[in-house]
């Protein structure tokens, strides 16, 4: 296995999003920060209702993907199309934006801890006006592959091969496949512990730790990457992480380049400025989501 190394760590950055939901950012923190075709990583996580109350009110998004990870919390979405869901410790919904979208995201609690991802992935030029969708899926559709050194790693989307044995998440598995082709996994592992596992050579990949440190590369030469960051990997067929004395938490996402051009304002990311234009004329008069 050709074991990918780190080459640049991404610390996050503590913002504020929505109506003032505290939270981290590492992808997208500045602008062209990002891991193609990942656009934007965010970590929110907090025991403090102020912090996470306002939530997210009636918001566009047009031009890709975005995908929330709770791990602790009460969240519900809502958008113009009718569509309502409810996301809980465990649960992840999908949803692809396309050619316009607008929707809610507000906390469905009063106290207790606020926890998840969320993240923007990038849709190719030809998937940009597509028609908008969304797919909630719950803890339990999530499959749970037990490591032999103890830990765990939950598989979101795409296909998890250990030992020749694949595990398929419920988004892009062994049915339809996404364009970008993302695996996104939650993986912890015990003090010590290594988790090794193929990823497509060619793909675009980084993992953040959102508890206690790892050491990424292969065994002699692996390099440390601090709590709460991004660490972008080179190319390679595989990953090697060795947790650190306390254990670690991360995620592992990786997915096809789409190589293309990347023009974001706010929540619109195309490939023109001209196509941003029209995506704010759009929202402006009523038309963000109208079919083509």
């Amino acid at each position: 296995m050709n074991t990918r190394t780190l080459i640049h760590v991404i610390e996050s950055m503590p913002t504020s999003d929505g109506a003032g939901v505290k939270l981290r950012r590492s992808l997208g923190s500045q602008r062209g920060l990002h891991v193609d075709p990942f656009l934007m990583l965010d970590e929110f996580y907090s025991d403090n209702p102020d912090d996470y109350l306002a939530g997210f009110p009636a918001h566009p998004h047009r031009g890709f993907e975005t995908v929330t990870y709770m791990l602790d919390g009460h969240m519900r979405h809502e958008d113009h199309l009718g569509n309502r869901g409810d996301l809980g410790p465990g649960d992840v919904q999908w949803m692809t934006a396309a050619r316009g979208i607008i929707h809610s995201e507000m906390p469905q609690q009063s106290e207790g801890r606020m926890r998840g991802f969320q993240l923007w992935l990038n849709l190719p030029s030809k998937e940009k006006m597509k028609p908008a969708g969304y797919r909630d899926i719950p803890a339990g559709e999530i499959p749970q592959v037990l490591l032999p050194q103890g830990g765990e790693v939950k598989v979101i989307a795409g296909t998890l091969t250990l030992d020749g044995a694949p595990t398929s998440g419920p988004v892009n598995g062994s049915g339809t496949k996404l364009s970008t082709d993302p695996l996104y996994l939650d993986v912890r592992l015990p003090a010590g512990a290594v988790f090794s596992a193929p990823v497509a050579a060619g793909y675009n990949a980084f993992l953040y730790t959102y508890e206690g440190r790892a050491e990424i590369g292969p065994a002699g030469a692996a390099k440390a990457l601090p709590h709460r960051a991004a660490g972008v990997l080179s190319d390679g067929d595989g990953v090697r992480v060795q947790a650190a004395a306390e254990g670690v938490r991360f995620l592992l996402l990786a997915a096809k380049p789409l190589r293309e051009p990347v023009v974001q304002y706010g929540p619109f990311v195309m490939n023109t400025r001209e196509e941003i234009e029209q995506a704010v004329a759009d929202y402006r008069d009523g038309r963000l989501g109208a079919a083509a």
